[in-house]
C-alpha cells in the first residue's frame, strides 16, 4: 500500500469540541459503530475556529482507525465519498491513493488483510495500529500496467460488491419483518384451525 499511496495522520479534536454547525469531521470511534464501506456526509461537526488546527481526508481518501478494542477493529476503513475536504481524528490516518476508494475499502475487510494486518498490531492495553508495517501490506491490483483499465476492472467490482451489500442489508432488515408478519399468518390460520365449533348442550328432556 505505500507503493501506491501514502498515510496523513489526523490531528486531535474532543467531544467538547463538538457543535451543531461546524466542520465536517469523522471521529475514529464512529468508522466502527456508524459507517460502512463508505460515506458521504460526516456524522460530527465541530468548532469553526479549529479549522487550521486540523488536518484532512480529501474526497476519494480512505480513512483509517489506527487503534481499537480488538485486532479487527484496528484498521477499519471507510472511504470518504463527500463533496469537500473533512477533517480526522488523531486516531485516524488518511490514505491518499489513485485507485478506486470504495475498490480500496473493500480490499480492506477481506479476510486475507485482516489476517495480514493483524501482524502490524501492538497489543497493549489499547491496540494499536503500526502504520509502517500497515503499509507493507498488499492489495490487488487489476491490470497495474494500465491506469485507465485498471479503473475500469476497479469500478466493475465495486459495482457487484455493492449490489451484494445492498441485498445483505436488504435482507437483514427485511427479513424480521417478513419473519414477523409470518408468525402472524401462522397464528391466525392455526386459530383458526384450532377454533373448532363447541358442541352443542343437548336439550333437556321431559321427564
Amino acid at each position: 500500500m505505500g507503493e501506491i499511496g501514502e498515510f496523513i495522520r489526523g490531528k486531535r479534536f474532543t467531544k467538547a469540541d463538538y457543535v451543531e454547525d461546524g466542520i465536517s469531521v469523522i471521529h475514529y470511534g464512529e468508522i466502527y459503530t456508524r459507517y460502512g464501506v463508505y460515506t458521504t456526509h460526516a456524522l460530527s461537526q465541530v468548532r469553526s475556529e479549529m479549522a487550521d488546527s486540523l488536518r484532512y481526508a480529501k474526497p476519494g481518501d480512505v480513512v483509517i482507525t489506527d487503534v481499537g478494542e480488538t485486532v479487527e477493529d484496528v484498521g477499519k476503513a471507510v472511504a470518504w465519498l463527500g463533496d469537500e475536504k473533512v477533517a480526522i481524528h488523531d486516531h485516524c490516518y488518511a490514505f491518499r491513493h489513485s485507485m478506486n476508494p470504495k475498490f480500496v475499502s473493500y480490499c480492506m475487510q477481506t479476510t486475507s488483510f485482516i489476517a495480514e494486518k493483524a501482524k502490524y498490531v501492538a497489543r497493549t492495553k489499547v491496540n494499536t495500529l503500526l502504520i509502517n508495517g500497515y503499509a507493507k501490506i498488499a492489495i490487488p491490483v487489476p491490470y497495474p500496467d494500465d491506469p485507465e483499465k485498471s479503473l475500469t476492472e476497479q469500478a466493475r467490482v465495486v459495482a457487484i460488491l455493492d449490489k451484494f451489500d445492498a441485498l445483505t442489508n436488504s435482507l437483514s432488515e427485511g427479513l424480521p419483518r417478513e419473519i414477523a408478519l409470518r408468525q402472524k399468518q401462522y397464528e391466525h390460520y392455526r386459530d383458526m384451525l384450532l377454533s373448532f365449533p363447541k358442541p352443542e348442550a343437548p336439550t333437556p328432556t321431559a321427564a
